[in-house]
């Protein structure tokens, strides 16, 4: 190699190491601004509550979500399922049926009386149900909460056994035909953290208040479905009427 293409290569060598030193300065200078952000971001403690508090009431529960037993009944029984005897029966309707798994804005409770299966329509509205509740968390001013999935459906074998515990519960309920799901107005199930900060709390009345309205929304659309407020079990009961 002659003199000159050595000195070009040294120079070469030489500029390269440079923009190395440069670009590793550049890259730990960044990392270093990312760990104190983050340090100083987890600082500020648990995320608060910023409520609008004229956002937050509670609809008339008992005016607003009347809907009898006998009107729900006649639309389960028209785009519902037929009643299953058992679990294994309700296995072989799963051409018909949408199992429902815990999802970004709901969580199915640990079901003793009814097994996790919907007809698709009563999935996508429960599905509308979570997305519209987080949404207008979110434009409260109050931190994100999942709903609780108390009830879905019931075969013969489940309806007999609730009977057996609670004389007043239906015998023709419709939740044996896939169209009908409970959700708690009382518990929630709380998201404990946005990377690595806890929420704080929402109080429970601001949690119900909110899933009152989105329900009311919902209902007041023509069409969409039938809601019952149940006192005693705290739950709303739900049935898709399409």
């Amino acid at each position: 190699m002659s003199e000159k293409y050595l000195r070009l290569a040294v120079v070469l060598l030489i500029a390269s190491l440079g923009v190395y030193a440069v670009l590793t300065h550049r890259t730990r200078a960044r990392e270093r601004a990312a760990r104190e952000a983050e340090e100083a971001w987890l600082a500020l403690g648990p995320i608060q509550n910023h409520p609008v508090r004229s956002r937050i009431y509670d609809v008339n529960f008992y005016r607003e979500f009347n809907d009898l037993n006998e009107t729900q009944l006649q639309v389960a029984q028209a785009i519902g399922v037929p009643p299953v005897a058992d679990r294994d029966a309700a296995e072989h309707l799963k051409t018909k049926l949408v199992r429902l798994e815990d999802t970004d804005t709901y969580v199915v409770d640990s079901l003793t009386h009814s097994i996790p299966y919907l007809i698709p329509s009563a999935k996508e509205l429960l599905d509308l149900i979570g997305r519209n509740f987080q949404d207008s968390l979110a434009s409260k001013g109050l931190n994100p909460n999942k709903l609780i999935v108390t009830s879905v459906l019931r075969t013969e074998a489940d309806v007999a056994k609730l009977r057996r515990h609670n004389l007043n519960a239906s015998e023709n309920s419709t939740h044996r035909y896939g169209t009908t799901f409970d959700l708690s107005y009382w518990n929630y199930v709380k998201v404990q953290e946005y990377l690595g900060r806890p929420y704080e709390d929402v109080p429970q009345s601001y949690l119900r208040a909110t899933l009152s309205q989105v329900l009311k929304d919902i209902h007041d659309q023509p069409g969409t479905c039938y809601i019952k407020f149940e006192r005693k079990q705290s739950c709303f009961h739900i049935t898709v009427r399409k």
